[in-house]
């Protein structure tokens, strides 16, 4: 699962899983409601999501996720392939690279919102937790033709066996304000954040965070707790 700020519970999954490795994989998620770099994309509802996921043994991945969207008449269904490889460099620092395509169905044209993007995922592993520095880029974002960029800090502390905070922050920044704008008077860019508390339990892995963004006038990017639980299965 590689989107951005997805309810995944990636963080927790690397810190609390207890599933073996094998080459394919399923996660379920149940969330409070989807949340993408801050902004609902369900329209402040629950969301259920599943990814299939393909590993090599040379850090190589493909997978497929899915959620629910209300993107009214547009859209109601979500559906991402990707492609990728995870390069673990050295002790400390490991590299993940990929691209992904969004699509969205079950709607009247959604197709038109289908985008492609590649990313880049830096992270550092110490005995104070695990840093991250990721990076996304797309040149048709949602379909409008508008290039689009994305970093990210994050910083996961365990506290104990199978419990960690998270913390994140996120600018998104539109490079066409012609095509693209973040908000009505041509603002092109946001902040977002998000602290989580992360743990598991008998193989579920469950997340409650608090997020904002900087993003005015929009219900569906003002501040908020969501949470999640999801479990991954192995075969």
């Amino acid at each position: 699962m590689i989107k951005h700020t997805h309810t995944a519970l990636t963080s927790a999954l690397l810190l609390c899983s207890s599933a073996a490795h094998a080459d394919w994989s399923t996660t379920v998620t149940v969330a409070s409601d989807y949340m993408f770099n801050g902004v609902s994309q369900t329209n402040n509802d629950p969301a259920l999501q599943a990814s299939l996921d393909y590993s090599g043994s040379d850090g190589f991945y493909a997978g497929v996720w899915t959620s629910n969207v209300d993107y009214g008449a547009l859209a109601e269904r979500e559906l991402d392939p990707y492609i990728g490889q995870y390069i673990q460099m050295d002790d400390t620092w490991g590299l993940d690279y990929g691209i992904a395509y969004y699509t969205y169905h079950d709607g009247t044209d959604g197709s038109s919102l289908n985008y492609p993007e590649v990313y880049a995922k830096f992270s550092r592993s110490a005995d104070y937790g695990t840093t991250g520095f990721n990076f996304w880029y797309t040149w048709d974002y949602f379909g409008t033709g508008a290039g689009h960029v994305i970093g990210m800090v994050t910083h996961t502390y365990p506290l104990a066996d199978n419990h960690a905070i998270y913390v994140g922050v996120d600018y998104s920044k539109s490079l066409d304000e012609n095509k693209y704008a973040w908000e009505a008077d041509g603002g092109t860019s946001y902040v977002h954040y998000k602290v989580a508390y992360q743990t598991s339990w008998n193989g579920f892995n469950f997340e409650i965070g608090a997020e904002n963004t900087t993003l005015d006038n929009n219900d569906n990017a003002d501040e908020r707790i969501v949470a999640s639980v999801s479990r991954t299965f192995s075969f």
